[in-house]
């Protein structure tokens, strides 16, 4: 199955919306979207300042349009917080096993 970056970029200013639907997202990324991907490894981004600006995750989805389902079903997307989804195929070769424990099941 392959594997995606995914990028969710946030409007600024959204850190009390962000906090609120935080337990939501994690969530969602437990379950893999309910399903729709599992997700390997994933974490904030921050701007230059240090201010949160998003967040990434490396994913293993039956296809990109699939990795999107899960990028724009999350909280944070339903939310209003993310203003873009960015869904980038990985090679063939990526190296899914130098990643520690998964954050979700694999996908079946």
């Amino acid at each position: 199955m392959p594997f995606f970056l995914m990028r969710c970029l946030h409007h600024p200013g959204r850190d009390a919306d962000r906090d609120r639907l935080r337990p939501a997202h994690r969530d969602w990324v437990a379950s893999g979207g309910e399903g729709l991907a599992s997700v390997l490894i994933g974490s904030a981004l921050l701007d230059e300042t240090g201010a949160s600006a998003g967040n990434f995750g490396i994913l293993e989805a039956a296809s990109a349009a699939e990795a999107r389902r899960f990028a724009e079903g999350d909280p944070f997307a339903r939310g209003g917080v993310v203003r873009a989804v960015e869904i980038t195929p990985l090679p063939d070769s990526f190296q899914q096993d130098r990643i520690g424990r998964r954050m979700s099941p694999p996908v079946t």
